[in-house]
């Protein structure tokens, strides 16, 4: 298992964050445009426990992958989890927090858990590819996030 965890504190209200975070829509903005992200399913307004989210994803090397994710645990305002049902992980659980951080800041953390397939050839897999791959994601994310909120100075 490997985990990947991220922080940051942007120029917003929780509220105005959890907004933003519980509109399912919006994980396109958040997706770098090299990975083809699409939406194929029919999408909420609003997340709620137990939603379930295809999608399509191009993997390098590896081609179109669809991606089939569950949300769940959601604690209106302050949590909630995707954890992948199909796709190209053995294990993803993707935990998002938001917290209030003084009067007009929130602190936004993404824990990752995951497992790649394939064992021993998964995990050389990891070590060369997959978690520069994921850090580059979650770097573009919070680039998009900065650019939408704003970041502590």
């Amino acid at each position: 298992m490997y985990c990947l965890e991220r922080e940051i504190i942007l120029n917003a209200t929780k509220e105005q964050v959890w907004e933003f975070m519980a509109t399912p829509a919006n994980l396109n903005e958040l997706t770098p445009p090299d990975l083809h992200f699409q939406i194929l399913s029919d999408l909420p307004e609003t997340m709620y426990n137990g939603l379930l989210i295809l999608y399509a994803i191009r993997i390098p090397l590896f081609g179109t992958r669809r991606w089939l994710t569950e949300i769940k645990h959601i604690r209106e305002g302050e949590s909630f989890v995707d954890e992948q049902r199909l796709g190209p992980y053995r294990y993803w659980y993707h935990q998002h927090w938001v917290e209030p951080v003084g009067a007009a800041q929130t602190r936004m953390t993404d824990r990752v858990t995951y497992q790649l397939p394939f064992g021993l050839v998964g995990r050389l897999v990891h070590k060369i590819w997959v978690k520069q791959m994921l850090t580059d994601i979650f770097a573009y994310r919070a680039e998009m996030l900065k650019a939408r909120f704003g970041t502590k100075k």
